[in-house]
């Protein structure tokens, strides 16, 4: 008896509702980024410079450990030769024949100027936007709960909406992520179980007598008193 109240206990618990299982396997997809990010394959890795992995786990606008009494202390630069964390305007004087290029921020979320980065990386492909007159790159993915109306084209990775169809993703740790081959192959059996799992859309409950009825006992208008005689 003892053994079938265990095995109940860790009976697994599915949701019975298929739109909740379709966005937990999008969320799982989204996570792959990340993972990615944080190693792979050597073959996958050969595709990018070895700069680019590091720069995007890495947390600017932070306070520099070596210069806190300057006013100039934000980090907000990071040397592409020497990977070795983000560099305030007074570290620079130390990496004058490297190259260096300077985060900024949008809405809380780091971004580069594509005049800097398309020099050591293509970024065909990567949604661009317009900031103080500048174009910028987003250097992470930003999800979004859900695609608004009427979008017609998303991010392949975190699905966030694009405003150009030429665009695949919305960020360079997208495009990392969205280029590997395994994740084409996780996108794949994942549009597969979508399809073989039909509409997830509940279907309208038949009318019933009862409610029939109700509906033609219910008055129409709005009542008015007699006039008084």
């Amino acid at each position: 008896m003892a053994i079938e109240d265990q095995e109940n206990t860790i009976r697994e618990i599915k949701p019975k509702n298929r739109r909740i299982m379709v966005l937990q396997k999008q969320y799982s997809v989204s996570r792959f980024s990340f993972c990615f990010l944080s190693g792979g394959p050597e073959e996958e890795d050969n595709r990018w410079p070895p700069w680019l992995k590091p720069l995007l786990k890495e947390h600017f606008f932070v306070h520099c450990k070596f210069h806190v009494d300057s006013h100039k202390s934000e980090c907000n630069m990071y040397c592409l030769d020497c990977t070795n964390g983000p560099l305030c305007s007074l570290c620079l004087a130390h990496h004058k024949d490297h190259r260096t290029i300077q985060i900024r921020r949008s809405s809380y979320h780091d971004v580069i100027r594509v005049n800097e980065i398309q020099k050591y990386l293509d970024i065909s492909g990567i949604q661009t936007y317009v900031i103080n007159s500048a174009k910028v790159v987003f250097l992470n993915e930003r999800p979004q709960p859900r695609p608004g109306k009427g979008v017609t084209n998303t991010c392949k990775v975190c699905y966030r909406t694009l405003v150009d169809d030429s665009f695949r993703f919305c960020s360079l740790g997208c495009k990392i992520a969205g280029s590997s081959r395994g994740f084409e192959k996780g996108r794949k059996n994942l549009l597969m179980e979508t399809e073989d799992s039909g509409s997830f859309s509940p279907s309208t409950p038949p009318l019933t007598a009862s409610s029939s009825c109700r509906i033609a006992k219910r008055r129409k208008g709005i009542p008015h008193r007699s006039p008084m005689g």
